[in-house]
Order: C-alpha cells, then sequence, then structure tokens
C-alpha cells in the first residue's frame, strides 16, 4: 500500500494560547501538535533519497526516518531514531531556529512551506516524556573518569555522548540547576523548566552525575581536576559575561543586562509570587537589541507587569537576528517595536534613576562583514523615550574565570578558547565548545560541538591507553 502524501503548501499550524492571555503569564505559548496534526504534517514529507535536511541540522538528526515512524504512528521508535544523535529532543524541538537549519533545506519548501520538523521533533519528544516509564539502561563503565565543566546545552550533549560510551562523567554547574541558559536564559513560556529536568534526568539514568554549585576557577581549577583523576576535561562553559554599549547613564539605578534580567525571572523565578526574588515593576521598559534574547526580554517584561516596553534596534525587520516566530509571537503580544533606532544616552532623575532613553534614527548603508547593511546615524534626529528601566541585550562573552586561572590555555582577542578540529584546546586533555568557543551562538550549535567534543575526547582517550 503507498504512503499517504499530503500535498498541503503549508505547515499544520501549532495551537497557541490567545495574545492577550499569555501575555499576562508564564504558560507555555506554543501548545503542541495534536497525534492527528502530527501525522498529518508527516505525511508532507517527500522522505528524500539525499536527505538535505539532514545535512542543515548541527547533530544530523535522521529526519526523514523519525517522521516516517509518526506516519506509521510508531512514535516510540521515532523518539529512539532522534535520541541516537540529539541528546535534548524536547529542547530542541521547542528553541532551535530550524527555519534556518533543517527547515531551510527541505524540499518541500521550494514551492510552499517546508516540513515543520521542528514541531513534529517536539512532538515525538513530549510523547516519549507523556508516555513512558522505562528508564535508559546504563551502559557498562570503562572506569575512566571525564569532567565537564557548565551544564548546559554543550555541556550536557557532551556528557550525554561520553556517557553512552561507557565514560564516568561527572558535570561541574556553577548554578544551583543544571541546564545553563536553557534554564536562566530562555523563560518558561517558551521552554518550561519541566522540559529541562526531565532530559537532564534521562542523563542522570545513563549515570551522568551533575554537581551544582561548583564554580570551576574558583572552587577547584581545571589543573585541579586532574589531579582528582580525571582524565580529561570539557569546558562548556558558555558566554555569560554581559557587554555594555558604554553610553553616558549605563550605571543608573534600572539599567540591566538582559542576563541579569532573565536569570531573576526564569532561574530565580521572579515571576512566581511564591519566590522572594527581587525584580524591578517598571510601567515603561526599554530593551535594546534585535536577537533572541532581546525577544524574551521583552516579553518577560511585559509579563511581570510593563504597560509599555520598546525594543530599540538599530536596523530593520528584515536585518533582526531573532527567530521569525519570536519576533511576530512579540507583536501579537503588545511590544513596541522601534527599529532604525539606537540609544544614545539614559536619563536619569535627580535620585539616580533612569526617567528616559535618549535615541537616534538610523538610515542604512551597504552590507558589513555579517552580511547586513551597516547602520549610520541621522543628523539632528534625536528623539526621548520615558521609560524605568533599559535592559541591554547586545551580546554576550566568556567569563574570564577559567582561562584565567588554567596555565597553558589560549583564548583569542574576543576571550574564546582556541580549539583544533577535535574541540581540543591549546592545553593538554583539556576540550572546549559552545559559547565559550564561538561566542553567544544557538543551542543546537553548542550541542552540536559538544557532540564533537566527545568524539574527539573518546579518541584522544583511546590513543591514551
Amino acid at each position: 500500500m503507498d504512503k499517504k502524501f499530503n500535498k498541503a503548501l503549508k505547515k499544520i499550524a501549532m495551537p497557541e494560547l490567545e495574545p492577550d492571555v499569555r501575555n499576562k503569564n508564564f504558560e507555555e505559548v506554543s501548545l503542541g501538535y495534536t497525534v492527528e496534526m502530527a501525522i498529518n504534517e508527516a505525511e508532507r514529507c517527500l522522505n528524500c533519497k539525499h536527505k538535505p535536511c539532514v545535512n542543515g541540522c548541527p547533530v544530523n538528526v535522521r529526519i526523514p526516518e523519525f517522521i516516517e515512524k509518526i506516519v506509521s504512528k510508531e512514535f516510540e521508535e521515532a523518539y529512539s531514531i532522534i535520541k541516537t544523535t540529539n541528546t535534548l529532543p524536547a529542547v530542541c524541538g521547542r528553541v532551535c531556529p530550524q527555519e534556518t537549519q533543517c527547515e531551510s533545506k527541505c524540499v518541500r519548501g521550494i514551492k510552499g512551506e517546508p516540513v515543520a520538523i521542528g514541531r513534529l521533533e517536539r512532538f515525538v519528544a513530549d510523547y516519549h516524556l507523556n508516555n513512558n516509564s522505562t528508564k535508559t539502561e546504563k551502559p557498562h563503565s570503562n572506569g575512566i573518569k571525564v569532567a565537564v565543566v557548565g551544564a548546559g546545552p554543550a555541556g550536557l550533549s557532551c556528557a550525554g555522548d561520553l556517557a553512552v560510551l561507557g565514560y564516568d562523567v561527572t558535570v561541574f554547574e556553577a548554578f544551583h540547576s543544571a541546564g545553563g541558559v536553557l534554564v536562566y536564559g530562555i523563560p518558561q513560556f517558551r521552554l518550561p523548566k519541566e522540559i529541562v529536568e526531565k532530559e537532564v534526568s534521562a542523563l542522570k539514568e545513563l549515570g551522568v552525575k551533575i554537581e551544582t554549585n561548583m564554580v570551576i576557577g574558583k572552587i577547584l581549577s581545571v589543573d585541579e581536576l586532574f589531579e582528582q583523576g580525571f582524565k580529561a576535561c570539557f569546558i562548556g562553559s558558555g558566554a555569560g559575561l554581559p557587554r555594555f554599549m558604554g553610553i553616558d547613564g549605563e550605571g543608573l539605578v534600572g539599567v540591566f543586562s538582559a542576563n541579569e534580567y532573565l536569570t531573576r525571572t526564569n532561574l530565580m523565578k521572579a515571576y512566581n509570587n511564591k519566590y522572594d526574588t527581587p525584580i524591578m515593576h517598571s510601567s515603561a521598559v526599554a530593551v535594546v537589541g534585535g536577537g533572541n534574547v532581546a525577544m524574551d526580554a521583552a516579553r518577560c517584561a511585559k509579563r511581570i507587569g510593563a504597560e509599555k516596553v520598546y525594543v530599540i534596534y538599530r536596523r530593520t525587520f528584515d536585518e533582526m537576528p531573532a527567530r521569525k516566530e519570536e519576533v511576530h509571537h512579540a507583536i501579537d503580544e503588545g511590544i513596541i517595536f522601534k527599529c532604525l533606532s539606537n540609544p544614545v544616552r539614559i536619563l536619569g532623575d535627580k535620585d539616580g534613576r533612569v526617567k528616559a532613553v535618549e535615541c537616534i534614527e538610523m538610515e542604512l548603508g551597504e552590507q558589513d562583514s555579517s552580511g547586513r547593511r551597516f547602520p549610520y546615524e541621522k543628523k539632528n534626529s534625536e528623539f526621548l523615550i520615558e521609560v524605568q528601566s533599559v535592559i541591554m541585550a547586545i551580546g554576550t562573552s566568556p567569563n574570564p574565570l577559567i582561562r584565567n586561572t588554567t596555565m597553558g590555555i589560549e583564548t583569542n582577542k574576543k576571550g574564546c578558547f582556541v580549539v583544533d578540529d577535535y574541540m581540543q584546546t591549546t592545553k593538554d586533555g583539556v576540550f572546549a565548545g559552545g559559547d565559550a568557543v564561538t561566542g553567544a551562538a544557538t543551542v543546537i550549535l553548542a550541542m552540536g560541538a559538544g557532540k564533537k567534543a566527545a568524539k574527539g575526547i573518546d579518541e584522544y582517550l583511546q590513543l591514551k591507553k
């Protein structure tokens, strides 16, 4: 019997909470596919022989294979296929920029919309988490200890792959909860923390040990980890050092880095009255930047109670690096976008608190090295936006703590670790990946680096035998 084929040019829409409801709470916005929706969408897949979508995925998920299992209602088999290459499928199905990766290569996108690969991955992962109670079988241990610094996407991916190979893996996490940016940076309404906890629990079933409140570089150095018997170390400490613009007024009360604001909101649950986490409640907030972090900060500020939330971005919507879906959600929720604008100073009142941000209009010139048109200031175009808080979401860089306490490890001028093709740093036995190497990037790219490093560590340790 021939496979049923869905010729629809558009993806099956995913149900969402209504904008005027969701912008007042932290419940997940996208509600996921039903079984019927997932099967209908899976039937849009052509199951191409050359599988271009797989090449577009940084961890090479076997996409047509798992989608084919959805069509035949073999959801657990679909999950098993995804897990062969992806450590965190429920996470990736929610926060990966599929539109610029796997879905951008989908043949169905030539005449219509690509197959909703991310939504299908989320469906499969959620189905497994909600319906399967079988514990993961712990691999036989080879007795070799490997340390992983940072329990974010890169560290968890590396730890999972090494555990499957039988290594005795311990993850050292600075915060009190595992997950890295997944728990401190990405809001509950985009990625429920319960999902992250379930994914981490699956790694623990593989034998991965996680030690929280462990700041490597302060409590223990990388060198001391080797003295404790670890034979290799992976650094996936991310890029948590915020950047500021260097303009007047950044020291005023009410100016935050997006990292601090999101950490208070998400990891420390400032949005929940059960938690005594201090956070500023302002009626008007300005968020500077145009990436996913800026969208997250703006949408959090709206939910915490701000009447007006402005996103100030120096280019246009076309150049905005945030996911189109997140921008769309932000607009629906009432976020005000001030494109082709850039802050030049922040004004304060007599008590040293933010009262306004002064901006200047911008215009675009020729393309710069990023491929986007370079913004120039328009003379005599300054204007004021009255706000009580300003959140800077203009990027981050790696924390210098580890590089400053580790002998023989090199970084580039941006403070990122220098690695070879096997993800090994300039220090023997020390590997690195994710934002600590690339600077701030996506979850899935960090996971891809973690997987590559796990392979490099395995090859390194096999040669050491």
